[in-house]
């Protein structure tokens, strides 16, 4: 099993609850400190290269006009990590392509980081959030047929070396495509899309050789989801997916005593209770089905995951592996019973660190995932080729 540390850059520094109604689109950036935020994104920054140090993975993503997440380009920190960085794979999750203006230049962008990375690029496309169609000005009716034709442009971009090609699809019409540089990883770096609940969607990215991640799903959900895709994939005569196309992403925190895990894990849930969001901002008409969309609007649906643990309490999280937390033994076996309920998974993103939690709490946390938890759970799967130590040509120039 590969192992990411994640952090969202969340900017912690909220005004009293009641004084705002949402962290996404319309919380004022007067809330935000120049001074301040600058510690906060090199302090994220940091954590990535002790991740590096301590052996595990860097993921990072991308969100827009929202207290919940400072990366407005993932870009932005992939590339840094590129540098600054030596053994770790750097995932971003991802590129929001069906609503950039040209999946070209996202091709190019991630090409050059595969390159200065020396081929650690694992390069994730998403549909994007709902809430950011608004200043996208994007119609949500058109987003998951424009996120698989950016895929499929990008692909292209990647895999053709013989000079310029045309592409015409329903929604993307380019011309004269031939982009510089290629990637170092050939034919191109592994490719992540995530979901929720649509079933075909994670089929198509596994049948495509890909890999499917989950963001903070109840177990049941979840092993719904990776067995569908299995059954899916046993029905259409194609090869059972390997583990290393699944990924799950939970709130995570490990401590020396179950009582420190607890303060910390408090300290991570500081993304869940306070991620709020106005309903007619989850759901803009044509990204969900119509009863979905209707529930969202009368109620019925709370459409976050806010309200379920304002609702259900954190133990509701941790027994449905959402938050996994304790001393190292602990979470290691809270690991690996998740991984025998889903059927196995190859991939887990480990959000350690949100909300106002400094480094020295951040850190701790981190080292005894490491340290104490990963050896314990070695033999859950199989490790990607492709994972090296920095070239000898990189060593010998920074030596």
């Amino acid at each position: 099993m590969e192992f990411y540390h994640f952090t969202e850059f969340a900017w912690p520094h909220l005004p009293p609850e009641d004084e705002y109604t949402s962290m996404r689109l319309n919380l004022p950036s007067s809330v935000y400190d120049p001074k301040v935020g600058a510690d906060l994104y090199n302090m994220c920054l940091d954590q990535y290269v002790l991740a590096d140090e301590l052996g595990l993975n860097c993921m990072v993503n991308e969100h827009h006009q929202t207290a919940t997440c400072l990366n407005s380009s993932g870009v932005v920190p992939l590339s840094i990590l590129a540098r600054q960085t030596k053994k770790a794979r750097i995932l971003i999750l991802g590129n929001p392509v069906a609503n950039l203006a040209d999946p070209i230049r996202c091709a190019e962008e991630m090409a050059m980081i595969d390159n200065i990375s020396y081929g650690r690029l694992e390069c994730g496309f998403v549909r994007g959030v709902p809430y950011e169609l608004f200043a996208s000005n994007r119609n949500p009716t058109e987003t998951a047929e424009r996120l698989w034709e950016s895929i499929d442009l990008i692909q292209k971009a990647w895999t053709t070396h013989d000079g310029p090609f045309n592409y015409e699809s329903k929604w993307i019409h380019k011309r004269q495509v031939n982009v510089w540089p290629r990637p170092y990883q050939q034919p191109h770096p592994p490719i992540w899309t995530t979901g929720g609940s649509d079933l075909n969607h994670a089929c198509q990215t596994v049948a495509r050789g890909f890999t499917f991640a989950m963001f903070l799903t109840p177990v049941d959900k979840l092993a719904a989801m990776f067995n569908g895709v299995r059954a899916w994939c046993k029905a259409q005569g194609l090869q059972r997916p390997a583990d290393s196309q699944f990924a799950f992403m939970p709130l995570v925190a490990v401590g020396e005593t179950e009582k420190e895990a607890l303060e910390t894990i408090e300290r991570v849930f500081w993304y869940v209770t306070n991620n709020k969001a106005e309903s007619q901002h989850r759901a803009p008409p044509g990204y969900v089905e119509t009863s979905l969309y209707a529930d969202f609007l009368s109620g019925r649906f709370s459409g976050g995951r806010t309200d379920a643990i304002r609702e259900k309490g954190m133990e509701y999280f941790r027994e449905n592996h959402v938050a996994i937390y304790g001393t190292p033994d602990n979470v290691a076996n809270q690991l690996r019973a998740l991984h025998k309920k889903v059927g196995g998974f190859g991939n887990l993103v480990a959000m350690l660190h949100a909300g106002d939690m400094d480094f020295e709490m951040t850190a701790k946390s981190m080292t005894l995932f490491a340290e104490k938890v990963v050896p314990q759970l070695c033999d859950l799967g199989t490790v990607r080729k492709g994972f090296g130590p920095l070239p000898a040509s990189r060593k010998k120039r920074i030596a």
